[in-house]
């Protein structure tokens, strides 16, 4: 006898011809979803999407409102599982709730991410504070200026500086007196070895003053060719004093402006600190004296490093001074010396003392392969 195998009522769903849901069994199927449905889920927050009785795919229970459901929706309600928190836990993943939510956040690693720092802020900040110095600086000038300022004075070290630029402007006097007279020298030499041509041209062509014009004529050679050798050697001590005014000494009083401007930023400094300790103390200035007194502290640093350094480069500037001077005028007296006394092997002399080369007339002339 057969018996028939009992059935699931939520299986039956009675359809009419036109393929619509009978209004008798409605309530009963939602009963039966509902609790097939996990704990949690109401009815009222799905829908069913059907695909049709010949298609392969598989009904989709969507969560959501009922179309047609006055009811308001509610929020999901996910239920804890452990195994999922040791999970994230592992991962080291930091949960992110919403506010207003139910779950409370768990205390995890905190990581603060540097500021981003803008470089236009970092560009008008440096514009302030160059601002700020040079008006303090400039107002330490104009005090000083008007006699109502203080200002710091080593006397040793101003009384040197003072003494080295005075030396310059006589040095300069010197190399630009120098620089005329090799001029000078260099255009009668010019207008020797002219003249000497002259003379010996005359002397081939005048047989009857012939020795006459030989005589001149050698004589003018030689004094030409000993122009050119004190040439060489009042060309050598312009070069060389030169180097010691335009580089040597030049590069000293570079490093003087520089101690004279961080002199100019100590004493302005010092003065704004001097004038906030003679003002009240109380919650709004002490700031500001620390701050002061700090920067003053910085600024003094900076002076005492260099007056070190001024002093260090004119021990040097002075020792290298009287080593190359000594050296130039020996020559430029000898030099001058033998060369108006005629004494050509005493000026030849002097030149190799000196490890003087003389350049050779037209060998700074480009050859006739180089101008093609």
């Amino acid at each position: 006898m057969a018996q028939e195998s009992p059935k699931n009522s939520a299986a039956e769903i009675p359809v009419t011809s036109n393929g619509q849901l009978e209004d008798s069994h409605e309530h009963s199927f939602n009963r039966d979803l509902k609790c097939s449905l996990p704990v949690g889920l109401g009815l009222s927050e799905t829908k069913i999407t059907s695909h049709g009785f010949d298609s392969t795919k598989e009904g989709v229970v969507e969560a959501g409102p009922f179309p047609g459901s006055s009811a308001s929706p509610k929020s999901s309600v996910i239920s804890p599982s452990s195994a999922a928190a040791s999970r994230l836990a592992g991962q080291g993943c930091d949960l992110i709730i919403p506010t207003g939510g139910r779950a409370q956040q768990k205390s995890g690693p905190v990581v603060l991410a540097d500021e981003v720092k803008n470089p236009a802020m970092e560009k008008l900040e440096l514009v302030r504070k160059w601002s700020l110095n040079t008006y303090k600086c400039t107002r330490q000038i104009i005090s000083e200026k008007l006699g109502r300022g203080s200002r710091t004075v080593d006397l040793e070290l101003e009384a040197q500086i003072d003494i080295l630029r005075d030396n310059k402007k006589k040095y300069e006097n010197i190399l630009k007196l120098a620089q005329t007279l090799s001029t000078q020298l260099f255009q009668m030499v010019h207008t020797q070895r002219q003249l000497g041509d002259a003379f010996a041209d005359l002397s081939l062509k005048s047989l009857e003053l012939h020795e006459e014009f030989g005589y001149n004529a050698d004589t003018q050679k030689l004094l030409a060719k000993n122009g050119e050798t004190l040439l060489g050697a009042i060309n050598f001590f312009i070069a060389s004093v030169t180097t010691l005014v335009n580089k040597t000494i030049e590069d000293t009083l570079l490093t003087v402006k520089q101690y004279e401007s961080a002199r100019v930023e100590y004493d302005a400094y010092r003065t704004d600190l001097e004038e906030l300790n003679l003002g009240p103390r109380d919650a709004n200035t002490l700031p500001k004296i620390e701050q002061s007194q700090q920067l003053f502290q910085m600024h003094k640093e900076k002076y005492d490093k260099m007056r070190n350094d001024v002093s260090i480069k004119l021990k040097f500037l002075e020792e290298n001074k009287v080593k190359v001077l000594h050296n130039q005028l020996v020559l430029f007296h000898n030099a001058i010396a033998a060369y108006f006394a005629g004494n050509q092997k005493q000026l030849e002399q002097t030149l190799k003392q000196f490890h003087i080369k003389l350049k050779t007339p037209g060998a700074d002339a480009p050859s006739w392969l180089e101008e093609q």
